[in-house]
């Protein structure tokens, strides 16, 4: 007969609080052996302090409780393994983004204010592939990966070799959601794609400039952009546009990505 304890060695043994051993208990993640009918004391069997040590290190990593209970009941091992590897996978993710962050922050502790080279174009109106969606602000990188991974295989599949880009409407920013726009130039005369749109860009005045290196200090580069376009330009109606001329579709080192920030304006501003 396996040996039991109560709940509060149950604690000791486990470095789990009796409080959260309650909750455990009411959400069924982790209930006790047997439960005393008259005096509702709990009591666990020594047998179940694997699993509560499980469950405390899933949480130490901030595995939310669904995922836990995922790995908690998995049928076979090659299913509970599959989950912590998705969890590892994604702490990793993290841990890179908060590096590339703390770096970014650095960054801005220690330099002067951002300079930056524009230039003024005037681009004409041509032909694409299209993806348009409305997407959440938090989750643009996983739409991009999916989006211009579809993109770039149409791309290779047809010979296309243009510069892939995306236009970014003015509720992306304001409203942390919008429509997103991912574009894939051709020719005037290609054919439709499945899967795909097939539509029209306006021509348009912008002002441009280029990101170098990863996506973490975007946000310093368009602050720059615009308070140059506000400074010198007259701003016109319309997206924003990015074109990815070296991106995570070219390059495995973000440190290499360079990405054309284009900024809408009504006309090229006259030197003087």
């Amino acid at each position: 007969m396996t040996a039991s304890v109560t709940i509060g060695e149950f604690s000791r043994l486990t470095h789990l609080s009796v409080k959260t051993l309650h909750h455990y208990h009411d959400i069924e993640l982790l209930a006790p052996a047997a439960i005393d009918p008259s005096s509702g004391y709990r009591r666990y069997e020594i047998t179940q302090v694997p699993t509560a040590q499980l469950i405390r290190r899933l949480r130490e990593l901030q595995m939310p409780l669904a995922q836990v209970r995922e790995v908690i009941e998995a049928p076979d091992i090659a299913t509970r393994d599959q989950a912590l590897r998705l969890h590892l996978d994604q702490m990793e993710r993290e841990l890179i983004r908060t590096q590339e962050v703390v770096a970014s922050l650095r960054s801005m502790l220690t330099l002067s204010p951002m300079e930056l080279a524009v230039e003024y174009r005037f681009v004409p109106a041509f032909r694409a592939y299209a993806v348009t969606d409305r997407v959440h602000r938090d989750q643009i990188d996983v739409w991009c990966g999916t989006t211009f991974g579809r993109l770039g295989a149409i791309a290779g599949e047809l010979g296309i070799t243009a510069t892939a880009g995306a236009t970014y409407s003015d509720e992306f920013f304001t409203d942390d959601v919008g429509e997103v726009v991912a574009f894939l130039p051709v020719t005037p005369g290609q054919a439709p794609y499945e899967g795909v749109e097939l539509v029209d860009l306006p021509a348009g005045f912008f002002a441009v400039t280029v990101h170098a290196g990863p996506f973490t200090d975007f946000d310093r580069t368009y602050g720059a952009l615009g308070s140059h376009v506000a400074e010198h330009c007259a701003v016109a109606a319309g997206p924003i546009r990015e074109l990815y001329v070296v991106g995570p579709g070219d390059t495995d080192d973000p440190t290499t990505y360079q990405t054309e920030i284009c900024w809408p304006i009504q006309r090229i501003p006259t030197k003087g």
